[in-house]
């Protein structure tokens, strides 16, 4: 058999799992690791970023990549017999707003392969049981439809109240014994469960030692993004979808993006007797609210003519890296705003800043390229109808940056105002631009 042919006998047999969890929605799964073939493995070692940190063990994927049929042989056989031990992951930091830092987690580039393979066989059977408005890390979906779908709720629907959720810790939260049992409504491979729980159980390296966390799920793992959604899939979904949903007087509008949720009502005693509803369901599956981020306010076409009344700006809230405010467009009509979240906006600019500062003495076309990656990237996600402002903003104060740290790299040769206008002649970035521009499509 060639190599052509494998990858689509591998589909076609994921294409059978797929349309079997579609027909027949009670179905337990008993027999899936065999899809996990070194096949299975190999493609799923192909989708790993080059550049990738290495785990605790510092095998990079190129050192992998050296011997890998070798490798992925002697991975299989060991996941085939049991004896797969799944390692620890390197526990590492990134900076936060305002000082903080973010704990991450670093897997090996083997169990990197070995989650993504199982991954891919899992998805097959819960994107069929997944709801329409759960967008986060699944195939074919993106942000910018979660952002496309709650705008819709607010221009098609009656949408007057919005709750902001925010879940405290939810992904070192969930417990491991909820989790395996949602997970196991569908799957009872046994081998696939074991391998769940070695990773639930695999520990996080840090300083030289290793700890167990009795909840969560592996940070940074490829796997941990699919099984979040499982737990709130039964823990929230379903429940607001189904049950929630048949005690509201009025309109009822759910978006979600992994941890990121915001409910829309119509009126404001479904929506308060929601989010006492809620905290009590949460608090069931060991989760809770962050009550100083979770918010219930007035939004949309009443809460702005209320505000303007009273000579008030109408309240806020931020979705996925944008504030949405409620304004009037120049013609006079209510709208909704989405500008880069102030947070975010500031979280950019201090990154470009530090890179800009550790990497002065590049040469100048080096930074250029790398500044026009960031600009566009930016633009790319940033750029709403709406948000050209927040995005010029950034461009002007990247060009500030730049001329910064170019002006500090030696006391000759310093970079006026008028050499640096000259060197953004011949050496433009790009300027800012709406990828996502209603007016586009028109």
């Amino acid at each position: 058999m060639s190599g052509a042919q494998k990858p689509v006998l591998m589909f076609q047999a994921l294409q059978r799992v797929a349309e079997k969890a579609r027909r027949e929605p009670m179905t337990q799964f008993t027999s899936l690791a065999h899809l996990v073939t070194v096949e299975a493995l190999e493609e799923a070692f192909r989708t790993l970023k080059k550049r990738a940190s290495p785990g605790f063990d510092g095998v990079t994927v190129e050192g992998y990549g050296r011997d890998l049929q070798l490798n992925l042989e002697r991975l299989h056989e060991r996941l085939r017999t049991g004896r797969y031990i799944a390692p620890p992951v390197k526990r590492t930091y990134v900076p936060k707003e305002g000082g903080k830092q973010r704990p991450i987690g670093i897997p090996t580039v083997e169990d990197k392969v070995v989650q993504s393979a199982v991954a891919r066989v899992l998805s097959a059977i819960y994107e069929q049981l997944f709801l329409d408005f759960s967008y986060g890390f699944r195939p074919g979906r993106n942000p910018h439809q979660a952002l496309e779908a709650l705008n819709q709720a607010f221009f098609r629907g009656e949408v007057n109240y919005v709750l902001d959720v925010d879940l405290r810790t939810f992904f070192d939260s969930m417990d491991h014994g909820v989790l395996r049992a949602f997970v196991e409504r569908r799957v009872k491979d046994r081998s696939l469960l074991r391998l769940i729980a070695k990773w639930l159980k695999a520990g996080v390296l840090e300083d030289g030692g290793i700890t167990h966390p009795n909840t969560g799920t592996p940070q940074g793992g490829v796997i941990s993004p699919l099984l979040a959604n499982v737990y709130l899939h039964y823990v929230l979904d379903v429940w607001a979808d189904k049950v929630a949903r048949q005690h509201m007087r009025g309109q009822f509008h759910v978006v979600r993006y992994a941890d990121d949720v915001v409910f829309g009502f119509e009126y404001r005693d479904d929506a308060e007797r929601f989010a006492k509803a809620l905290r009590g369901r949460l608090a069931k599956y060991k989760l809770a609210l962050n009550e100083d981020k979770t918010r219930l306010i007035e939004f949309g076409r009443r809460a702005l003519v209320q505000a303007e009344r009273r000579g008030q700006k109408p309240d806020t809230f931020d979705f996925l890296g944008f504030t949405h405010i409620s304004a009037r467009s120049r013609q006079g009509k209510i709208t909704v705003l989405r500008q880069t979240a102030a947070k975010r906006l500031r979280g950019a600019i201090s990154r470009v800043s530090a890179w800009c500062q550790r990497n002065r003495h590049r040469t100048v076309p080096e930074q250029r390229l790398r500044l026009g990656s960031v600009l566009r990237g930016h633009y790319q996600y940033y750029g709403l109808t709406g948000n050209i402002r927040s995005l010029k903003h950034f461009y002007h104060r990247v060009i500030h940056i730049w001329r910064k740290w170019l002006d500090r790299r030696s006391q000759r040769g310093r970079m006026s105002w008028e050499r640096f206008a000259a060197l953004l002649q011949s050496m433009p970035l790009p300027a800012p631009w709406l990828p996502h521009s209603i007016y586009r499509h028109a």
